[in-house]
């Protein structure tokens, strides 16, 4: 653009330089910024001298990344008529990069299982009232699957681990991320630390606070950092089942499915009976280069007995 041969000429940048300067703008395109920042590196380091075969040996090197890139981003959209064109916001690039990042670097494979919530949610329902007159907030389904999530964690301690390379790091502390939906529409994961040391009351504070401050984008940057395991309620939206993305570096994610009436099988001591439950599915997204099949669907199968087996005469 005009601007940025006005900035080249008053700061002295060949057009060999210029050339040289891969633009992030569209279609390639040189910026401002990109300008800029070419001049500031050019002044913080200055350039050493490079023979003729090193120049060609990074054009090489840029062709085969352009290649690249053009084969897996830049897919050919036909004009369908009437389109309007918007740019992505800073926090949606981040995510479209992360989440395109995490499918190329994990193999993933979800598993899934049902459960019955029928004595969760009728002592959700009898506690509820008094629990926010007395707390001052209310009391959902999110921090007792994320304390179902922990106790599963100390059974199963190879589902909250990270991979480096051939290296497997072991995280001794469950630090469940907890994906929240912002009003502008894009995702956020704040991190519940410790949650091993925590009851249902203190996550259930913790989870409020998060959300809160996720709304309101009030969030500090230690808040969204250092999650071991991430879980995602897609129940929100009227979803049944979802089969998310890892939130990298970790290695497994938890959707939890809407809570729906349905008719179940119950066994009782006088036979099987068909009862109206209330039941929700629950999957789980893993990488499969350290996590195989069988530790995967027993640590989603044992989340569901926890909350199955959840007691519903403890007082909160």
């Amino acid at each position: 653009s005009p601007l940025v041969k006005n900035i080249a000429k008053k700061e002295n940048v060949s057009q060999s330089e210029l050339d040289s300067i891969i633009g992030t703008g569209k279609e390639g395109r040189v910026t401002k910024s990109d300008i800029l920042s070419f001049i500031e590196n050019k002044t913080k380091n200055p350039a050493k001298e490079i023979t003729t075969e090193q120049i060609k040996d990074e054009q090489t090197k840029i062709k085969e990344e352009n290649v690249k890139v053009d084969k897996h981003q830049q897919v050919p959209i036909h004009n369908t008529g009437d389109v309007e064109i918007i740019e992505m916001d800073r926090m949606r690039k981040l995510i479209s990069s992360h989440m395109t990042m995490s499918k190329a670097t994990s193999a993933h494979i979800t598993s899934m299982v049902e459960c019955d919530m029928t004595n969760i949610v009728n002592w959700r329902n009898s506690i509820k009232e008094d629990f926010k007159k007395r707390e001052g907030q209310n009391i959902t389904f999110t921090p007792i699957i994320i304390e179902a999530m922990a106790k599963a964690v100390k059974d199963f301690p190879m589902i909250n681990v990270s991979v480096d390379g051939t290296n497997i790091h072991i995280h001794k502390n469950v630090n469940i991320g907890m994906a929240a939906a912002l009003p502008d529409g894009n995702l956020i994961v704040p991190v519940i630390k410790e949650c091993q040391n925590k009851n249902l009351i203190g996550i259930t504070k913790s989870v409020n606070d998060l959300a809160q401050r996720a709304r309101a984008s009030k969030l500090d940057p230690d808040d969204i950092q250092g999650g071991t395991i991430t879980m995602t309620n897609v129940g929100t939206f009227g979803n049944v089942m979802g089969t998310p993305i890892i939130n990298q570096p970790q290695v497994a994610i938890m959707a939890a499915g809407a809570i729906r009436k349905k008719p179940a099988v119950l066994e009782t001591e006088y036979g099987d009976v068909i009862a109206i439950r209330h039941m929700m599915f629950l999957s789980l997204s893993y990488d499969h280069r350290v996590v195989d099949g069988a530790l995967g669907g027993q640590f989603v199968r044992k989340v569901g007995d926890y909350l199955e087996g959840f007691d519903i005469n403890q007082t909160v």
